[in-house]
């Protein structure tokens, strides 16, 4: 069975979650010596329909060593849900979880795949046989 489509309240609870956690890291006031002058980027808070529960998938641009991170973002997730319960205006504010965002890497490679010759050769339709 399919999961139903988030609500618009869903959808905009979590892109409200998602710039206050891009603040959060951009101001860079955790305090933790893992997370400490690493630039984080929040893609995309998926929160569950109770807004109990929210998932923020992280990246590092250009980097793909967000995963090393995660233990340390699950032990400040306290602190942010604190610093989240200040800026929203919810009864109680949502648990925070993080999972690495791979799609950026997922389409860099299908790029690189794309702009391969022998891809470039069939997509333009050229009909000559390597071989």
């Amino acid at each position: 069975m399919k999961a139903a489509a988030p609500s618009q309240r869903q959808l905009r609870v979590a892109e409200e979650v998602r710039h206050l956690l891009a603040d959060i890291f951009a101001r860079d006031t955790i305090r933790d010596h893992e997370l400490s002058g690493i630039v984080i980027t929040v893609t995309e808070v998926r929160i569950s329909p109770d807004l109990r529960q929210a998932t923020a998938y992280v990246t590092r641009l250009g980097r793909s060593d967000v995963d090393k991170l995660l233990p340390a973002l699950k032990r400040v997730a306290p602190f942010l849900r604190s610093q989240l319960a200040r800026s929203m205006r919810l009864r109680v504010a949502p648990m925070i979880s993080f999972m690495a965002d791979t799609s950026i890497d997922y389409a860099m490679e299908v790029n690189s795949l794309l702009h391969r010759p022998e891809v470039v050769r069939d997509l333009n339709g050229d009909s000559e046989t390597v071989g």
